[in-house]
């Protein structure tokens, strides 16, 4: 229980950072804010945390593979490709599509962790789901309720690239819970995993850097923005849940991350007066007993 718990406390910093990140992205790009978070974090890692960077000294090829992972695949380029996805699908289309993430995740755990998925657990994890689908079924509603053709809306122009997108980034994800979780147990501290997170992210957005021409003409503002959510969902959220994957298993610990959306509907209703539904509390309630039962009956 401790484990899921530091996950969702994780996803709860998630969902403040949402309040900052948003506007953010008015201001500046997309590749330009997950640009600045890898370098601010990097940096963080090698002043205060330099000692992190003592275990990649000697470490092995596919301890290297796991890094690139999480670290290039999950934290910077999936996170890249889930914002590009909006830009050719419907907003609530990539939203409900993200919330079978947990798919590729428990898939994976099960092939490179070894984890076992029994049957209660594939009938609990269903019931989770459908707790966090309810939580964004305003999406399905603007869905069924668009003045677009189903055809239209789904097989338009520049569509298949949004699907691509978003297969990616739920791959990207899922793979990043997996490998990350694959770390721990092959004796990597939290701080390691995050070190290397963090620089192998940013190398994979240096070549945004000479791709996107606004990087570092923004003001003093921006950049203290961009601090405030680095230090709140980048290194105390991201320690957070590095504390419950340790504690949990990969499968469960992805069940936990579908806590965020009820966290951001929860933040918007406490700070942007935005209505909290009886269906999204149902779907709340549903959510949190399916993944109870995972936890205390440890399927």
């Amino acid at each position: 229980m401790l484990g899921f718990s530091f996950i969702v406390l994780a996803c709860a910093l998630w969902a403040v950072d949402t309040l900052i990140r948003y506007p953010l992205a008015g201001q500046m790009s997309a590749s330009s804010i997950v640009f600045y978070e890898h370098l601010l974090l990097s940096v963080i890692f090698s002043v205060v945390f330099f000692k992190a960077f003592s275990a990649f000294k000697h470490i092995k090829f596919n301890h290297i593979i796991s890094f690139v992972i999480i670290g290039m695949l999950g934290s910077a380029l999936a996170t890249l490709a889930f914002t590009r996805a909006f830009m050719f699908l419907n907003p609530s289309i990539v939203i409900i599509l993200q919330k079978f993430q947990p798919v590729i995740a428990v898939s994976l755990a099960a092939f490179v962790l070894k984890e076992k998925v029994n049957k209660y657990f594939m009938l609990w994890a269903f019931v989770s789901l459908v707790g966090a689908v309810l939580i964004s079924y305003e999406d399905l509603l603007n869905i069924v309720n668009s003045e677009s053709q189903l055809s239209e809306l789904f097989f338009h122009d520049g569509a298949a690239l949004g699907y691509i997108l978003v297969m990616f980034t739920i791959f990207g994800w899922g793979a990043a819970t997996v490998f990350g979780k694959k770390l721990t147990l092959e004796g990597y501290s939290n701080e390691q995993i995050m070190a290397g997170r963090f620089l192998f992210g940013l190398l994979a957005m240096v070549p945004f850097y000479f791709i996107d021409n606004t990087f570092f003409t923004h003001n003093v503002e921006v950049y203290s923005k961009v601090s405030l959510m680095v230090l709140l969902s980048g290194l105390l959220a991201m320690y957070l849940y590095y504390m419950g994957l340790r504690r949990t298993s990969a499968r469960s610990a992805t069940l936990a991350e579908m806590f965020f959306p009820f966290m951001a509907v929860i933040v918007n209703w406490l700070f942007l007066d935005a209505r909290l539904t009886a269906i999204q509390m149902f779907g709340g309630g549903i959510l949190l007993l399916g993944s109870l039962v995972i936890q205390l009956k440890k399927y």
